[in-house]
C-alpha cells in the first residue's frame, strides 16, 4: 500500500538559517522536511521555498498555521504573542502538546490513505469513471482552456507529480483554484448533466494576499496568527471535520462528495477551507510512486470574505451617492471589499492600504474609497513600540489575475517590500514620509506623461489614451522601483533619526529626479521638426498654444513642485557658488 505522510515525510523545501549546515544539502542552503520537524523546530529555518510564489500562503493557512493554533491555542493578549515572538521558539511545554497532537492527528495527514486520505475524498468518482490529467492542479501548466503563454508542455503531454509536487499543489488548488464548470461527482446531489456550474475561484484568488515575514519561519508564523481571538467550538481545520455519515449540512463534513455555501465558523476553519472535492491517483512507476491522474470536483463555497480574514487589506466603499431604491435597496453594502494586488503593479506603490492601520478610515465618504489595512499588519501597528524600531520586518503579497470568466489564470503577482515598524503609527512622521514618496513617485509620471501629451499636441496627434499603448509614465514608475525599495530599507534601518530619515529623503528625490529626467529626455529626442513653433488649439473657445518650450517649463515647473528636497538643494548650491553662475547639471538639464 502506497503511503505519504505530510507529517514525517520530506515534502516542503525550506531554507536553513545556517546555510553551512550539513543538512542543507539543497540548492540555496535548502533541505527537505515534514511538517513535524518543521514545526518543532522553525527557529531553524528562514523561509519557505516553493515552486511558485502563491504556494506559500496556501502551506500556511493549509496546514502550518492551524496544526499550531489548533494544538496551542491562540496567544491570550498581545503580552503573550510578543513573548513567544520575543522566544524566538516554541517552550519545551509546547513542543510536548504539539508532539501530543501531531501523534493524535496522524492518521489523518497521509495522503494515500484509502480510506480518508488528506485533504481528498475517499473514491471520488465520476459516473463515467474519468479521471483528467494531474496538470489540472498545477495552476501553470496547460489544461483545457487554460493554456498559460509561452508554456512549454502542452495538455497532451503527461505530467508525473511526486508525491511532494502532489502535496503541495493539492493545497494550491484547495486555495487559488480557477473558476466556472467542475466535473459532476457521483454523491453530489447538486450535479446536473455530469457538472456543477456556478464555481467561484478559491478563497484567496478573491483576495490580495498580505503576510508578515519575520526573520526566521518561527517569528513568521507567530507573526500570521491572530492574538487574543477566543477558540470557538465549531471553528476546526478541515482535518477534524472528516465524518463520512450524516447531512453536510449538520456535519460541515468535507470527506463527502456533497458540498455546502456557507460563512466561515472561524480562522481555522477559513484557512483550511476546502473549496474543492478531489482525488489524487497515485501509481507505482519506475521511478517510484507518481501522480498523474485526479478527479477534482466541486467543493464548499464561501458565501463572503469574513471580516476575520487576516491575509488581506481592504477597500471601504465609498458612501452611496443618494438612497438605493428597488432590488438594488434589498442587497446587502458590504462593509468592507478585499483589496486585491494590481498586477504590474510594485508593491511599495500600494503603501497607502497597508499603512491605513486606524480600524476605520475616514477617506470612504462621498465619492472616495478609504483604507483598512490586514488584521495582522494592524496588530502590529498595535505592539510597535514594544519591539525594536529596525526589526527587519518585510510584507510579502501574492495574487492571481483571473481571465475569461475567471477560468483561466492569466498572470501572477508576487512581490515583497521591506516595511519599518514605526510607519505602522498613524500619526507618526515616518507615515507620512513614506506616502509621500509614492505620492511622488505617481505625480512624476503623471507630470511626464503631461509632458509627452503636450508634445503630441504640438505635433498635430492626441495623446496615448491612458488604457492603451506605453506611456512614459510607466517607464519612470518602473526605472524608480529599486530607488523606492533602497529608501524602505534606509528608513527601516534608522526609523527614529530624523537626520538620517531626512538625507534618505534627498537620497530619494536626487534618484526620482535623476530617473525622471533620463526618460524625460528620451522623450524630448523623439519630438518631430514641427513641436518648436507649435500648433494652437481651441478647446471649449479657449485658444492655447502647444509647443516644446512650453511644454518643457511646465514639466520643469511640475518637478519643482513634486520634489521640493531636491528642488532647493539645488537652488542654495546655485546661490553659494555665484548668483549669475550655472551649475553643471548632474541630471542633463540646465538648473531650475
Amino acid at each position: 500500500m502506497t503511503s505519504f505522510n505530510l507529517l514525517d515525510a520530506p515534502w516542503l523545501s525550506v531554507q536553513v538559517v545556517d546555510p553551512g549546515a550539513p543538512h542543507a544539502t539543497g540548492p540555496g542552503g535548502t533541505v527537505e522536511v515534514g511538517l513535524r520537524e518543521l514545526l518543532l523546530h522553525a527557529e531553524r529555518y528562514r523561509d519557505l521555498a516553493v515552486d511558485i510564489p502563491t504556494q506559500k500562503p496556501a502551506i500556511f493557512r493549509q496546514v502550518l498555521l492551524p496544526i499550531l493554533v489548533d494544538a496551542l491555542g491562540y496567544p491570550a493578549d498581545i503580552g503573550d504573542g510578543l513573548a513567544l515572538l520575543r522566544a524566538g521558539s516554541l517552550t519545551p511545554a509546547h513542543r510536548d502538546l504539539l508532539t501530543a497532537y501531531l501523534e493524535e492527528h496522524r492518521p489523518r495527514f497521509d495522503l494515500f490513505d484509502p480510506d480518508d486520505p488528506f485533504g481528498q475524498v475517499a473514491g471520488l468518482r465520476t459516473a463515467k469513471g474519468e479521471t483528467k490529467g494531474s496538470a489540472l492542479l498545477v495552476a501553470t501548466a496547460a489544461t483545457g482552456n487554460n493554456v498559460p503563454l509561452f508554456a512549454s508542455r502542452t495538455e497532451g503531454d503527461p505530467l508525473e507529480l511526486t508525491p511532494a509536487q502532489a502535496a503541495r499543489w493539492l493545497l494550491h488548488t484547495h486555495c487559488w483554484d480557477t473558476a466556472a464548470i467542475k466535473t459532476g461527482a457521483v454523491g453530489d446531489p447538486r450535479v446536473k448533466a455530469g457538472k456543477t456550474t456556478g464555481n467561484p475561484t478559491g478563497p484567496l484568488g478573491q483576495l490580495g494576499v498580505v503576510m508578515p515575514l519575520g526573520r526566521t519561519l518561527f517569528e513568521t508564523l507567530v507573526l500570521n496568527i491572530p492574538f487574543g481571538r477566543a477558540p470557538l467550538s465549531d471553528d476546526r481545520p478541515q482535518w477534524r471535520r472528516r465524518r463520512t455519515d450524516g447531512r453536510v449540512e449538520d456535519t460541515l463534513s468535507c470527506a463527502l462528495p456533497a458540498w455546502q455555501e456557507r460563512a466561515s465558523r472561524g480562522p481555522l476553519d477559513l484557512w483550511t477551507w476546502q473549496s474543492r472535492r478531489v482525488r489524487l491517483i497515485p501509481e507505482d512507476t519506475p521511478a517510484g510512486t507518481r501522480v498523474t491522474r485526479v478527479v477534482v470536483s466541486a467543493g464548499d463555497r464561501l458565501v463572503a470574505t469574513p471580516d476575520h480574514e487576516p491575509h488581506t487589506a481592504w477597500r471601504l466603499p465609498p458612501a452611496p451617492k443618494r438612497p438605493r431604491t428597488g432590488a438594488a435597496a434589498k442587497r446587502p453594502v458590504p462593509a468592507a471589499l478585499p483589496r486585491r494586488h494590481q498586477t504590474g503593479k510594485a508593491g511599495w506603490r500600494g503603501l497607502e492600504a497597508f499603512l491605513a492601520v486606524e480600524r476605520e478610515q475616514r477617506d470612504a465618504r462621498g465619492e472616495r474609497s478609504g483604507f483598512r489595512t490586514s488584521v495582522l499588519l494592524d496588530q502590529l501597528g498595535g505592539v510597535r513600540d514594544r519591539l525594536p524600531a529596525d526589526y527587519p520586518l518585510r510584507v510579502e503579497l501574492t495574487g492571481i489575475a483571473y481571465g475569461n470568466q475567471s477560468a483561466v489564470v492569466e498572470d501572477l503577482y508576487a512581490d515583497a517590500i521591506p516595511l519599518p515598524l514605526v510607519a505602522l503609527d498613524p500619526d507618526g512622521p515616518l507615515r507620512t514620509s513614506l506616502l509621500e514618496a509614492t505620492e511622488q513617485a505617481e505625480q512624476l509620471a503623471s507630470a511626464l506623461n503631461h509632458l509627452s501629451g503636450d508634445l503630441m499636441r504640438a505635433a498635430g496627434s492626441e495623446p496615448i489614451p491612458w488604457d492603451k499603448g506605453q506611456r512614459p509614465g510607466e517607464t519612470l514608475l518602473y526605472a524608480l522601483d529599486a530607488p523606492a525599495r533602497l529608501l524602505l530599507l534606509d528608513l527601516r534601518a534608522a526609523p527614529e533619526d530624523f537626520e538620517a530619515t531626512e538625507r534618505a529623503l534627498e537620497k530619494w528625490e536626487r534618484n526620482a529626479a535623476a530617473h525622471t529626467w533620463k526618460v524625460a529626455e528620451q522623450t524630448l529626442a523623439t519630438t518631430a521638426p514641427g513641436v518648436f513653433s507649435g500648433r494652437r488649439v481651441t478647446r471649449d473657445k479657449t485658444e492655447r498654444v502647444y509647443r516644446l518650450a512650453t511644454a518643457e517649463q511646465s514639466f520643469r515647473a511640475r518637478m519643482a513642485v513634486v520634489l521640493p528636497r531636491w528642488t532647493a538643494t539645488r537652488r542654495v548650491a546655485a546661490t553659494t557658488v555665484s548668483p549669475d553662475a550655472e551649475l553643471p547639471d548632474t541630471e542633463g538639464r540646465p538648473n531650475l
